[in-house]
């Protein structure tokens, strides 16, 4: 049995900055700068972090919809970082994506049918067989099968997003990348996909790569959690051990910034103050050091990740002595 579904690496992505009428370079945007983590079969990894810290741009580059400039993606225990799109045509079956929008993610020409259907049909599926397979597809996600042949604009966001769950599972993949898909749905309809993607999950042996700023849906679903910052990994533990025991200052910033209710039933939220810097100038040494309450000069120097007990890894300077 292969040990892990997905490993990842010293995964780099750079975005070249150029100016002037030679665009001639000028730097260049770190939007994913060496990040590691392992999901296994089953399994769930939760990357959060706030908006433009790489968190997508990470998940396009495991799924080959950007090439890297450096590092490892291992999936079923190959290589897949150097591979020819032609070498990847097997490998794109078993990797499937859910998109955060599920109106934008879905043709409107076609059918709930024909998109379910769509990769089926690259895959040379024969039609009766595409068929079959569309109906107990509907069927999984909660859809009745008379809801096959209406588009897109017929449905609700939340059908929408079974759509989409059900054309990812089409193709019978081990692997799904969940892009925020709960975020651009009502409230009342966030916890049926979850527990919907909690039980496919149970039931088909998925492994998930959960994408959110929600760290309340990050908590229920994943069994892993790794914390994105600035294109960096800044702390990585299970999911129990995270939330009960937060280390990095930027981790315990985000858990302090989730609203809750105390016990005179008032709202209580307490905001991550300042703004994400630029990438393109990001200071050196800890990328969070220019919001950080703690920060001293130490921190402009370059600090990797430490275990602290667990396989709690965190990469920041005050762990070091611990």
């Amino acid at each position: 049995m292969i040990k892990n579904t997905l490993e990842v690496k010293n995964l780099k992505k750079y975005f070249k900055v150029q100016s002037g009428f030679l665009k001639k370079t000028t730097g260049n945007i770190k939007a994913v700068d060496g990040i590691d983590f392992k999901i296994k079969p089953g399994q769930t990894l939760g990357l959060v972090g706030e908006s433009g810290c790489g968190k997508t741009t990470a998940a396009q580059l495991i799924l080959r919809l950007l090439d890297s400039d450096e590092g490892q993606i291992i999936f079923n225990g190959k290589d897949i970082s150097s591979l020819t799109q032609k070498e990847l045509l097997p490998v794109r079956k078993e990797m499937q994506i859910i998109f955060q929008d599920p109106y934008g993610s879905l043709n409107p020409r076609m059918t709930a049918s024909q998109s379910i259907e769509d990769g089926l049909r690259v895959l040379g599926i024969k039609r009766s067989e595409r068929k079959a397979r569309v109906r107990k597809l509907l069927q999984i996600v909660g859809l009745s099968a008379g809801n096959q042949d209406r588009y897109p604009h017929e449905f609700s966001g939340g059908q929408r997003q079974r759509i989409g769950i059900a054309r990812a599972l089409s193709v019978e993949p081990r692997l799904i990348i969940c892009d925020e898909p709960v975020s651009a749905l009502d409230v009342s309809i966030q916890a049926q996909i979850i527990n919907l993607l909690k039980d496919l999950q149970e039931e088909l042996a998925l492994s998930y790569l959960f994408i959110s700023h929600d760290l309340n849906v990050v908590a229920y679903l994943s069994d892993q959690v790794a914390v994105m910052y600035l294109g960096h990994i800044m702390e990585h533990a299970a999911a129990e051990e995270l939330f009960n025991n937060p280390v990095h200052p930027y981790t315990k910033a985000l858990l302090a910034s989730v609203p809750d209710i105390d016990t005179d039933h008032k709202l209580n939220l307490k905001v991550l103050g300042g703004d994400v810097p630029s990438p393109l100038d990001p200071p050196p040494g800890c990328k969070f050091q220019g919001r950080c309450q703690f920060f001293e000069e130490r921190c402009t120097k370059t600090v990797e990740f430490k275990d602290i007990g667990k396989g709690h890894l965190v990469r920041c300077w005050k762990t070091v002595n611990m």
